[in-house]
């Protein structure tokens, strides 16, 4: 009695080529066998590609955030002043930064003056956003201090101001002009609050990569803030970073100690928490889509599995009567439809990493086909469609779609497997 032969053995693989590779005049499905593999790769590609996105997105978003935003704002509830007034703001700045500064995790702790102000060239105005703080705070802003995208020289900030970029290009300034700034918290007078103009230098321009920061942010000396807004001795504010921001819950309770009774903590998930959660609820909600996206690409590999099997009845047949167990006709057409599945898969990779990969290209491309930028900062918030390509990311696709071309398979071969070789070859 002859052995078992060992699952999936070389002649198993050689019937499987042979029918995937038949012309449709043999019996062969070769244009079904297409149609499944162009589907899985476009499948894969497509998730891959939106994974890639849905990264470089979050990790570009919260880098923008993290770059030249507070990672926690220490606001005061109200301190008595001198003269025993309530007052808003810390009157003892210096101090308590040092305090928080001693915090183990804390990076920084800069003291801040903020204000809306108007600026103007004379003709052109716009609305923005002014922080006063010391320039040697200012140089260890990331995105906005020493090795940011910037122009000018740092070194004169005590002598001017800071502009973002986008504030500098709606009205056209560039280093070494003067800007006019407009505060309604002016001088106070018999006839009631005077709005304060002053003309500052623009001695910096930054490009902290993010569009709402560039085009409202404008830094000031901090005396000249405090000066300007009516705040001798007071900051707003004391802006914090840590070590791990993500771990931002963790510092809180230390941090306002440090602060004193009178410290209000505002982090930076305080701030964009929900739309960190919409991200997040969006990002499941797109994969489940694009699942259904590679199910459906995978299920033409049953209908191409169906005619092979009807197609190959009489070979089912003979091979049935020379010997072949059902396992081995299983195999045989599982191999069919596992082929093109992992052939689909590879392809699917190969094109959706080699886009992620290079995705400022193909968004130079789009632009010049739509004759206009397709991607507007301005409502989305940053300048470029980021893509972040994470191995975790291309093994779900991968696994996602190997298993459902795998599963679906199982189903003809089985069918394959359970003809009866009498019937197969009763009308041949």
């Amino acid at each position: 009695m002859a052995g078992r032969t060992a699952p999936f053995a070389g002649f198993e693989f050689m019937i499987a080529w042979r029918y995937l590779r038949a012309r449709r005049a043999e019996g062969g499905v070769s244009a079904m066998t297409w149609i499944s593999l162009i589907g899985i790769t476009l499948a894969v590609f497509a998730l891959i590609l939106t994974l890639a996105v849905r990264a470089g997105f979050r990790a570009e978003f919260v880098d923008t955030i993290l770059g030249a935003n507070a990672h926690v704002t220490v606001y005061s509830s109200g301190e008595v002043g001198a003269e025993g007034q309530m007052v808003r703001g810390f009157t003892t700045p210096d101090a308590v930064a040092a305090a928080i500064r001693a915090v183990p995790g804390v990076t920084r702790a800069a003291p801040l003056v903020r204000g809306k102000v108007i600026v103007t060239d004379g003709e052109r105005t716009s609305g923005a956003e002014v922080y006063g703080i010391l320039p040697e705070d200012l140089a260890t802003i990331p995105r906005v201090g020493i090795g940011a995208e910037a122009i000018g020289d740092l070194d004169r900030f005590p002598e001017g101001i800071a502009l973002g970029s986008g504030v500098a290009r709606e009205l056209g300034f560039t280093v070494g002009d003067r800007i006019r700034v407009i505060s309604p918290q002016g001088t106070k007078t018999a006839f009631g609050v005077s709005p304060r103009t002053n003309a500052y230098e623009v001695v910096y321009i930054f490009s902290a990569g993010r569009y709402d920061i560039d085009a409202t942010r404008i830094y000031m000396p901090f005396v000249e803030a405090q000066s300007f807004f009516n705040k001798e001795g007071l900051a707003d504010e004391i802006e914090v970073m840590v070590e791990n921001p993500d771990a931002i819950e963790s510092y809180g309770l230390p941090i306002l100690n440090a602060a004193g009774p009178a410290a209000l903590l505002w982090t930076w998930k305080d701030s964009s928490g929900a739309f960190l959660r919409a991200l997040e609820i969006e990002d499941n909600v797109m994969f489940v889509i694009l699942s259904v996206l590679v199910l459906i690409a995978t299920m033409n590999i049953v209908s191409g599995l169906i005619m092979l099997v009807k197609n190959k009845g009489r070979d089912i047949g003979i091979l049935r009567t020379m010997g072949l167990t059902e396992g081995s006709i299983l195999r045989v057409f599982f191999i069919c439809g596992a082929f093109t599945g992992v052939l689909g898969t590879l392809a699917g990779v190969a094109l959706g990493c080699l886009t992620a990969l290079n995705i400022d290209g193909v968004m130079s491309t789009l632009n010049w086909l739509n004759g206009a930028e397709v991607w507007d900062p301005s409502i989305r918030g940053i300048y470029a469609l980021p893509a972040k390509l994470q191995l975790g990311d291309v093994l779900s696709a991968v696994a996602l779609s190997l298993g459902l071309s795998f599963i679906v398979t199982i189903f003809p071969a089985r069918r394959a497997a359970r003809m009866n070789p009498v019937e197969a070859l009763r009308y041949e």
